[in-house]
């Protein structure tokens, strides 16, 4: 008899263990599934932290070339008033001068253009104005190289700027990509 009473006290003991095992199974099932949610979400973090940091590097390397652009800027400006005192010089030193003839006004089409295309446009017309001030004031002033000099360095600047413009465009799309 006592045979039979520790034989229905062992079964009892196995099947709350069996029980407990099933239960076990389940909390580790559980468990699983939320390491790999976890080693997924690491491995989306990580990914975003590489996009983040390319992204500095390239907003690092765009703000040297700001402050490159920044320089040559100011030094445009300075160049413009030159340019504009040689100018203001430019009618004083020559009244006697023959007056140029005067240049074909161009009907600007109404266009879609972009502000940096207008102004291009602009610059290209005071380009043409500068380079025919130009030769006369070679021929009798000694400053006359200082035309082409400011005729350079504003071609460089437009340069410039349309080439800034373009960065600021690119890293404003890489940002907002990301």
């Amino acid at each position: 008899m006592t045979g039979m009473i520790l034989d229905g006290v062992l079964m009892l003991l196995l099947v709350a263990a069996l029980g407990y095992g099933v239960r076990l199974e389940r909390k580790l099932t559980a468990l699983r599934e939320g390491q790999q949610a976890f080693a997924s979400a690491v491995t989306e973090l990580n990914a975003a932290a590489g996009r983040a940091e390319s992204a500095l590097a390239s907003l690092r390397a765009s703000g040297q070339e700001t402050d490159l652009l920044h320089d040559r800027i100011i030094k445009a400006r300075e160049v413009k008033a030159q340019l504009e005192s040689l100018i203001a010089r430019a009618p004083a030193s020559a009244p006697a001068a023959a007056p140029a003839a005067p240049e074909p006004v161009r009907a600007a089409a109404p266009s879609p253009a972009a502000p940096d295309d207008e102004r291009a446009l602009r610059m290209a017309a005071l380009a043409e104005r500068i380079q025919g001030l130009a030769t006369p004031a070679k021929a009798r002033a000694p400053g006359g190289s200082n035309v082409a000099a400011i005729l350079g360095a504003m071609t460089a600047n437009q340069t410039a700027k349309q080439s800034l413009n373009r960065a600021r465009r690119s890293l404003d799309e890489d940002l907002f990509a990301a």
